[in-house]
């Protein structure tokens, strides 16, 4: 039986502004002051948001790859199935639905409604707010990719246009406006000597900035539902991390001019202050509508591109099949849409977004290494199927591939271990649960895999 398929609807332009969606959330208005509270000088500040677009980037090369050889529906989870086993790609969706994906975006739902508890003076409870607005997003991309899409890009020229206000005048306070502004000394380059104190100090700064950078993915979960993915997502990758890089980069060095680095560390709010100092009380009003445009635009995104996961998941057997059902009319998955949405919901009622937003981190970068791994294995299956083949690269004409393989792909792989080892070092209560849901999602796969087998009237799974 020929699976469902999924509208492939998606241009260029669209993809790309998934890509830059993804990434761009609240981190880059909050996030900066953490990473000044670990360094604190600006060259410090600065390299670590180089070095965190740097590896963001890479990851888009390995990405792209992963992409143009599998341009199916599901992302990093088809990609770890295939290379590894089912077993490991169901561990990865799993988790995603109940960690990764439901805490981060329940985590950027309350953050949103905080900001519309302001604009309302307290009018609105904040946990009635989160659940409109994941239940309104939820609604209109049950209506197809392309309105979801839509309402993405829209959100995401809205984003770019409210970090360029932020940094358009941040640049006129600190060159022509009249106030005061500190500029900081560049020189010395670091805060103290060359050492592993050195080295483990700006390892923790780029957590928050890696955190920041992370969601570039999340536009592979739709590869099938982009016009020619092979040629179009690996585009739409490259372009959308490069310009993300181009808007953090620009908007630290206008907080680190702006405010110095013990301002910048003094503040939770950086953003804010750039803008009240530029603006007055005017500025702090349109900071509230930037992060408010910010935070709702990424959840556009996350309703449109996570519940690719449940859909892939459940065309394999490993959840029930309702989720690969698809709306005769605007061919979009409504239930696995309406799964996200529900946990999405209850994550948010239950309160419990902040304890899943310090554990998200740890597997989050866990898959990450993993589906960079993938491509250890799918090169080495290329090399294999080519031996009765005169011209191994006939196999890879036209197909995007990774600059610098094996070498750089072996970079990110160590990067994100370091970050795993590390988010569990600091944090081993929330990582240890994190690895709890992650083992409870094996005997959950089993009965699954059995319910299937089973109703096909075959044998139980060995």
């Amino acid at each position: 039986m020929a699976r469902p398929a999924l509208a492939a609807q998606l241009g260029l332009f669209d993809a790309t502004m998934v890509v830059m969606g993804g990434i761009v959330g609240s981190g880059i208005f909050i996030n900066p002051y953490v990473v000044a509270e670990l360094v604190h000088r600006p060259a410090l500040i600065l390299g670590a948001w180089v070095a965190g677009g740097a590896i963001a980037l890479l990851g888009a090369f390995i990405y792209a790859e992963l992409a143009a050889r599998m341009p199916q529906v599901g992302g990093q989870y088809a990609y770890i199935r295939e290379a590894f086993h089912p077993l490991l790609g169901f561990l990865y969706g799993w988790v995603s639905l109940l960690v990764i994906n439901a805490g981060g975006t329940a985590a950027v739902a309350v953050t949103f409604a905080k900001y519309c508890r302001a604009f309302s003076q307290g009018a609105i409870p904040e946990k009635l707010a989160s659940v409109a607005v994941v239940a309104t997003l939820t609604i209109i991309n049950c209506l197809g990719v392309r309105a979801g899409s839509r309402v993405q890009s829209l959100f995401m020229v809205l984003r770019i246009l409210a970090i360029a206000m932020i940094i358009a005048c941040g640049a006129w306070l600190i060159f022509w406006g009249r106030a005061a502004v500190a500029h900081p000394a560049w020189w010395p380059l670091l805060d103290r000597p060359i050492s592993f104190d050195l080295l483990t100090v700006f390892g923790a700064a780029m957590i928050p900035v890696l955190f920041a950078y992370g969601g570039f993915q999340t536009s592979n979960y739709i590869a099938s539902e982009i016009r020619e993915p092979r040629k179009n997502l690996p585009r739409a990758l490259l372009l959308g991390v490069v310009g993300v890089i181009a808007l953090y980069v620009a908007a630290n060095f206008i907080y680190v001019e702006a405010l110095s680095p013990a301002g910048l560390a003094a503040t939770s709010t950086p953003a804010s202050e750039v803008m009240r100092r530029a603006l007055g009380s005017v500025g702090g009003l349109l900071i509230a509508v930037t992060i408010a445009i910010s935070t709702l635009g990424f959840l556009s995104q996350a309703m449109l591109t996570y519940p690719r996961v449940a859909f892939a998941m459940a065309e394999d057997g490993v959840l029930p099949g309702i989720f690969t059902r698809l709306d005769p009319r605007t061919r979009a998955p409504i239930a696995a849409i309406a799964l996200q949405g529900a946990i999405t919901s209850a994550a948010v009622l239950l309160g419990t977004y902040e304890q899943i937003l310090s554990y998200v981190v740890v597997m989050d970068w866990l898959f990450f290494g993993l589906s960079a791994s993938c491509l250890f294995v799918f090169r080495w299956r290329d090399t294999h199927a080519a031996a009765s083949i005169r011209d191994a690269e006939d196999q890879v004409t036209g197909r995007y591939r990774v600059p610098g393989h094996p070498w750089t792909t072996g970079l990110f792989v160590t990067v994100a271990a370091f970050v795993v080892l590390d988010t569990i070092y600091k944090y081993p209560r929330n990582a240890g649960a994190a690895l709890c849901i992650l083992f409870a999602g094996v005997p959950v796969y089993f009965l699954f895999r059995w319910r299937a087998k089973r109703s096909a009237g075959s044998a139980p799974i060995e």
